[in-house]
């Protein structure tokens, strides 16, 4: 299973940004897909998982009416829109794949994508 992920950059605090993660290989249906960050210094996080089956999320408090993630299952991909952007969503973030239930530690996950930077200023 390879996940590829697109769509990060730098934007100033109030702006928006839209991550893509498509998936390909041998990804069960009804799979947690969804974005990990990572900030210097700090541990990976959960920021948003979505379950492909049920179409259940889940979603950090710190990003709670400003991020929404979704699926297209057609195409094996998920999103993240992100909205109204701060300083501190400024990070690394990973798309991660694997069996459900979504979990969140990184550690479930045995599938990552390569990271994409998102900076906010």
């Amino acid at each position: 299973v390879q996940l590829v992920e697109s769509g990060g950059g730098s934007v100033r605090a109030g702006g928006s940004l839209r991550l893509s993660c498509a998936a390909s290989g041998n990804l069960a249906r009804g799979n947690c897909m969804g974005w990990f960050r990572q900030a210097p210094g700090k541990e990976r996080e959960a920021v948003a998982l979505i379950n492909t089956g049920t179409g259940a999320t889940y979603y950090a408090d710190s990003v709670k009416g400003r991020f929404t993630i979704s699926q297209d299952n057609a195409k094996n991909s998920a999103y993240l829109q992100m909205n109204s952007l701060k300083s501190e969503d400024t990070a690394v973030y990973y798309c991660a794949a694997d069996r459900v239930p979504c979990d969140l530690q990184s550690s479930w996950y045995n599938y990552w994508g390569q990271g994409t930077q998102v900076t906010v200023s």
